[in-house]
């Protein structure tokens, strides 16, 4: 009886694992593709960057806001955008003093990485990496 009531509870919480792994999934995928994102800042935190990106009608738009803590001391913030088309990687940055922001837009992009950096050259102080489309 006692296995019997052990192999009911282990089959009932593997059950249980399973019908939440999809949902699970899903909130991972939905947070990596499309919407809102950031802030994300510069390892000093001196400097971050935020904004949205969607797909419509082909493209790929990203609209992004940022903020440097040191308006007018020869550092700026910088946002670089890493993404992937036709079957090569791009990368470009944009910088800013003080506050700064844009929007961009493409086609056929499949994936984006986004991160922000401080200081007196655009690799400086940059913080982690992260997915947003």
């Amino acid at each position: 009886m006692r296995k019997f009531l052990v192999a009911a509870a282990l089959a009932g919480s593997v059950a249980t694992g399973l019908a939440f792994a999809p949902a699970a999934q899903a909130a991972t995928e939905t947070a990596t593709s499309a919407g809102s994102w950031g802030p994300y800042f510069s390892s000093n935190g001196k400097a971050y960057a935020k904004g949205s990106t969607f797909k419509r009608g082909g493209y790929v738009y990203t609209s992004w806001s940022g903020k440097e803590k040191f308006k007018g001391d020869k550092k700026y913030g910088y946002v670089w955008f890493d993404y992937y088309k036709s079957g090569k990687w791009h990368s470009f940055y944009r910088k800013w003093d003080g506050f700064g922001g844009n929007t961009w837009k493409d086609k056929g992009i499949k994936k984006i990485y986004t991160y922000t950096c401080w200081g007196g050259h655009a690799k400086a102080y940059c913080g982690g990496k992260h997915r947003i489309y």
